[in-house]
């Protein structure tokens, strides 16, 4: 299994960048979850893609280059419903 590269703080959301280290850890474990359902998602995508892709020598390098820059942008928004924020003061 592949792991993330160091997540820049800054580009956290502001309610996960002021949370506790715990809850920074659950948020980096779900976009790791997100990562791996999107690289695997993006297998059978190329691999139903049939010839369009198989004749690419890029195409082994699709699914890992499609998940990062996914993961990169904010992911798929499944790790935010992974964490445990404490409820905000009303």
């Amino acid at each position: 299994m592949s792991t993330l590269p160091p997540i820049d703080r800054s580009s956290l959301p502001a309610d996960i960048r002021a949370a506790s280290t715990q809850v920074q850890h659950q948020y980096a474990a779900g976009l790791m979850f997100e990562k791996q359902l999107t690289t695997e998602l993006t297998k059978q995508l190329t691999a139903t893609a049939g010839s369009a892709l198989s004749d690419s020598p890029y195409a082994s390098m699709l699914p890992d280059a499609l998940a990062d820059s996914i993961t990169q942008a904010g992911g798929l928004g499944i790790a935010r419903t992974l964490v445990d924020l404490p409820e905000s003061p009303k």
